[in-house]
């Protein structure tokens, strides 16, 4: 940062002075160290194409690397005059792993036969060949074997028809041998997820988000493949609960950062900041650009350097207005290299909270642009918008629920406008609970499924409660409800945090008719009873029996013990075979049969 400041990337004359402290100010904020992870290839590739393109980069290969040739489906083409590793054909049906542990299934697979004058042969094919490999460089030209392709470490890809690609290729590939370091770019605890419980399925985001499908579904949470991660950080900024949270910096962090800028910028008499939000790899060398070879970023403009622009979650954006930012932009590429509906979420989640505390829309917006000059043109085109009347000075601290909240907070009491609540789209991760008290049973189902306890029970009597402030949406009471009477209301409540929690149903308890105790919701225990007293044999109107279900569990036990109960015993009951089941059914499709 300090050689970005050196270097005048804010060469528009005024005022520079509140730029250059507050970039100093958060270039000065400490950075925890960051884990990182090893991957080790041995240099065993699998070159895949078409014809003599996929021989030719093998020889350009074969005194590097471990070369293993499969030339796609037909194979017709001239045998080589001599070839140093193995050629077969065959076509990839799947593949898997990263560099250093590729698995690869292959369809119509053939060795190449040791002499094929004319043409090359090869033996019989059989289907579902397996292989491994530390590198796969694919010149097929087709369908790329990985989702967001360019992420993977250790895939190279080129197109067959352009040489200088396909040379490109071969020269990354021969330089992946030996050990490779990358930050472990995600911190996971499991204990926190809310994916799933009992086979229901609730939370997806991180599922739905990751470009690289390195998040797959474990039991009841997720689990995250470092070596596949490439650190877009859409997980993190998605995360409902704070089980997944980045490493690039940790959220926390970032919230400090934005807080050191803003602050010594506006202590050094700067006005209206914007906050210019760009990555290192495209960001950086557009904003060096324009301070190298043009007039550098208008003086208001801040810009703020992240490893990926996509891990910025909601409590960094909440943060940078109540710090006093008056609008942010995303600085993206034209063309990005793997999905961003993650940031577009966060971005439309943040306009709608902004928008409801009175900063009015268009604070908060993207600028896709490969070109030094047009984002110079975006930037300016930015109307001057008022920051927050009274800006805060927090420091953020802890895990990612906890700023995120504390965030808001203080961004509430820092807005124009500061509404009670305000409505949020359907997968905001904060919201009500609300139930169809006439069709709740009180069974708790739902308060068991709850990961954030949001959902709570009492010992002492039957009654459902919420606790809107630990309420993630991630909707797993809605999918287990039996009765199906649960909706959310996704919302944000500034008043929760210092609300009890609400009774959302309660009921009388039914107590034992033996020791008083109660055990039970008395409207379930009073319908069971009509259902079953003089409708089954076992409960007929002189037995005793209705008399066991209405008591507790311990009172239940000791009266089957004292009174002998049988529970196979009656005095009209017969043996029935599956004959008697197979005639009674036949008998009632004649029956239907005859009245249709």
């Amino acid at each position: 940062m300090a050689d970005s400041i050196a270097s005048g990337q804010f060469s528009e004359a005024v005022p520079s002075g509140g730029k250059k402290a507050a970039l100093l100010a958060m270039a000065a904020e400490p950075v925890p160290f960051v884990p990182f992870i090893t991957m080790e290839s041995r240099g065993v590739i699998l070159i895949c194409g078409r014809g003599e393109i996929a021989i030719e980069a093998g020889n350009l290969l074969k005194d590097h690397l471990d070369v293993t040739v499969l030339i796609e489906p037909p194979a017709v083409l001239v045998p080589p005059p001599t070839t140093d590793f193995p050629v077969a054909k065959g076509k990839v049906r799947n593949a898997s792993g990263h560099l250093g542990a590729f698995s690869v299934t292959v369809d119509d697979f053939a060795e190449a036969t040791p002499s094929s004058p004319g043409a090359l042969t090869f033996e019989l094919s059989r289907d579902n060949a397996q292989s491994s490999c530390d590198i796969i460089l694919d010149l097929t030209g087709g369908s790329p074997l990985f989702p967001s392709a360019d992420l993977r470490d250790g895939y190279l890809r080129a197109d067959p028809g352009d040489p200088s690609a396909m040379l490109r290729s071969v020269l990354q590939a021969r330089d992946l041998t030996g050990s490779f370091e990358k930050p472990r770019y995600i911190t996971y605890d499991d204990t926190l997820c809310a994916h799933s419980r009992s086979e229901i399925v609730g939370c997806t985001r991180c599922l739905e988000l990751c470009p690289t499908a390195a998040i797959t579904p474990a039991g009841d949470s997720v689990a995250i493949d470092a070596n596949v991660c490439a650190g877009c950080g859409q997980c993190a900024a998605a995360c409902p609960t704070g089980a997944a949270s980045y490493t690039l910096p940790p959220e926390d962090v970032l919230m400090r950062k934005f807080r050191a800028m803003l602050i010594a910028y506006r202590d050094a008499g700067g006005e209206r900041p914007i906050v210019l939000v760009h990555d290192e790899s495209h960001g950086a060398p557009l904003v060096e650009a324009l301070a190298q070879l043009g007039d550098g970023l208008p003086a208001h403009v801040l810009p703020f350097p992240v490893n990926e622009t996509t891990q910025v979650g909601l409590e960094s954006v909440a943060c940078a207005f109540a710090y006093g930012a008056s609008a942010m932009r995303f600085l993206l590429r034209a063309r990005p290299r793997h999905d961003i509906s993650g940031l577009l979420r966060t971005m439309a989640l943040a306009d709608s909270i902004l928008t409801g505390l009175g900063f009015g829309s268009g604070r908060i917006a993207t600028i896709e642009a490969d070109d030094p000059d047009l984002l110079l043109e975006a930037l300016r085109a930015i109307p001057s918008m008022p920051p927050a009347p009274r800006p805060a000075t927090f420091r953020p601290v802890g895990g990612k629920r906890g700023v995120l909240r504390f965030a808001l907070s203080e961004l509430h009491r820092a807005a124009p406008e500061p509404a009670s609540v305000i409505v949020l789209p359907k997968g905001a991760p904060f919201g009500a609970v609300e139930i169809d008290a006439g069709g709740c049973t009180l069974c708790l189902a739902c308060v068991s499924a709850c990961p954030t306890g949001a959902l709570r029970d009492d010992p002492e009597r039957p009654v459902l409660r919420f606790v809107q402030d630990a309420c993630v949406q991630c909707g797993l009471c809605q999918a287990t409800c039996p009765e199906h009477v649960i909706t959310l209301k996704p919302q944000l409540d500034f008043d929760v945090a210092r609300a009890s929690a609400r009774i959302l149903k309660e009921e009388e308890p039914f107590c034992c008719i033996r020791c008083s105790k109660p055990f039970g919701v008395k409207s379930t225990i009073d319908r069971v009873v009509a259902m079953l007293e003089g409708k089954h044999w076992m409960y007929s109107p002189s037995s005793q029996r209705i008399d066991i279900i209405k008591m507790c569990d311990d009172c239940r036990v000791a009266a089957v013990a004292e009174q002998g109960f049988d529970p196979y015993g009656a005095s009209n009951q017969t043996t029935r075979t599956t004959d008697d089941y197979l005639r009674e059914r036949d008998a009632q499709r004649r029956n239907d049969s005859d009245r249709n």
